[in-house]
């Protein structure tokens, strides 16, 4: 029988070297190679097998840029640009918080949904409710645009900043390859490309508060980190309290699967970020959580969470309410 080799196994790190939970093989033998892999190995070395192994077994093309303690891990194909999908729904926040910060807008500002800016195919709550016309705020429409990843959203996004001022706020931010793309109507856009370099650094600029004013700030993270935030891939193996721990945003569409984010410390301060981008890994019409590539990310996020466990102590745990 004779099979392709990838360009990662001719590293040497083949799938093998890693049993993961949920890809098929047994939780105990998954245990033991955890135990394994881990044992007399630091992190950096545990995040490129990791990473290697778990891309591998999906397949496809991938690009990522991972740091950890503010050191780059992984650095694969990092300058390609690539299909940003909604992982630039986070570059469009950017650009409508960077106008209110400039005092041009708020996000107590009322938008209004009409009809014909509702998006019916894709993603999304707004298609959902039927009731139009009706109105909503900024700060709503971006609460939507990431963590639903809502369409609509992404209109009513360009309703405060067209598609030439995302782009030059962008670009005056130090992004210039993270670009929405125009249509037809100025008000609305496609999402664009970037590359994992930009979005790692844009995240990394976020965090550090050298992006946008601390209220600004505090209000992209804490909808980032939500509960309500992408629970498939790099979240989906955590628990309540660790997945606030995790600020990300999930972009897909046809044959691209990718994810973006910043892991936290249990004390709140940033210690891992994450840019994924893959391409032609698994079954294209796979949207869910049993896509190859989502379930790498999976397995990434359970480590590297695992990896950032310590750091002080804990904030608040995650609250539910029932009702009332």
């Amino acid at each position: 029988m004779t099979s392709n080799v990838s360009r990662r196994a001719a590293l040497g790190l083949g799938a093998a070297a890693v049993a993961v939970v949920g890809t098929g093989v047994p939780a105990a033998a998954a245990g033991a190679a955890e135990v394994s892999e881990a044992a007399g190995r630091g992190p950096t070395e545990r995040i490129r097998r990791r990473y290697r192994a778990e891309t591998q077994r999906a397949g496809g093309a991938w690009q990522a840029l991972i740091s950890h303690d503010g050191q780059p891990v992984i650095t694969d194909q990092a300058d390609d640009v690539v299909e940003a999908y909604s992982v630039n729904k986070v570059a469009v926040a950017v650009a409508v918080l960077d106008k209110i910060d400039r005092g041009e807008a708020a996000l107590t500002q009322r938008l209004e949904v009409t009809q014909d800016i509702v998006s019916f195919t894709g993603d999304g709550i707004f298609p959902l409710d039927g009731a139009y016309p009706s109105s909503v705020t900024v700060g709503h429409a971006l609460a939507l645009l990431l963590t639903v990843s809502d369409d609509t959203a992404n209109r009513l996004a360009g309703l405060v900043t067209p598609t030439v001022e995302v782009n030059s706020t962008l670009v005056a931010k130090g992004f210039p390859r993270t670009q929405v793309s125009p249509s037809a109507n100025p008000n609305r856009f496609y999402l664009g490309k970037t590359t994992p370099r930009e979005t790692h650094d844009l995240l990394n600029a976020l965090a550090a508060g050298r992006l946008l004013s601390p209220s600004s700030t505090a209000f992209l993270l804490k909808v980032l980190r939500s509960q309500a935030a992408h629970t498939d891939g790099i979240r989906r193996d955590l628990s309540s309290d660790e997945r606030a721990r995790v600020a990300t945003k999930a972009g897909w569409f046809l044959n691209g699967r990718n994810e973006a984010g910043i892991v936290f410390d249990p004390a709140g301060a940033p210690a891992l970020t994450y840019a994924l981008f893959s391409q032609d890994a698994g079954d294209p019409a796979d949207f869910g959580g049993t896509h190859a590539a989502v379930r790498a990310r999976v397995a990434l996020g359970r480590l590297f969470v695992d990896l950032t466990a310590g750091g002080g102590t804990p904030r608040a745990a995650y609250t539910p309410t029932n009702g009332g």
